[in-house]
Order: structure tokens, then sequence, then C-alpha cells
């Protein structure tokens, strides 16, 4: 069975060890074909709390964790400028 996975950006990390990723998906309308971008948030298992707001993150589908929690951080593709200054 392949795993699910989406690419998304990191819209929160108020909450521990939970981060929310918003995923865009652009498709073309069906009747108009004009692309339509859907965006769907994602709440996902940061375990040791080191993605930032901004952050490009690739996610994949895991067991429940919670009531919501069903995806988890497999890597961070890209940091956020932001992110980065406030680390030095």
């Amino acid at each position: 069975m392949a795993l699910k996975e989406r690419v998304g950006t990191v819209v929160s990390d108020k909450m521990d060890k939970t981060v929310v990723v918003a995923v865009e998906n652009r498709f073309p309308h069906p009747i108009y074909q004009k692309t339509v971008s859907r965006t769907t948030r994602y709440k996902a298992h940061d375990e040791n709390n080191t993605v930032r707001v901004g952050d490009r993150v690739r996610i994949t589908e895991t067991r429940p964790l919670s009531r919501h929690k069903r995806w988890a951080i497999a890597e961070v593709l890209s940091h956020s400028p932001k992110a980065e200054e406030v680390n030095k």
C-alpha cells in the first residue's frame, strides 16, 4: 500500500508538536476550463517542534494520532526566510 504524500506550506505552529499545513490543489474548472485553486488544511505531527510558519514541507499519511491529526512531517523542503532571521 502506497502512502499518500502532499507538499504544502506551514500556516500555523502554535500547537505543541503539531503544525497546520495548507496544500493548494490546482485543477481546471469542469465547465469553464479556468484554473481553480482549492486549499486544504491538514494538521501534521512535528515531533521536535522544528518547523516554522512559512516553511515548505512534505507530509505523509500516518495512523490517527489524535482526533484531527492523520499526517506527519516527512521532510522540510525549504525554510522560510523569516524563520532563518529569527534563528540567528
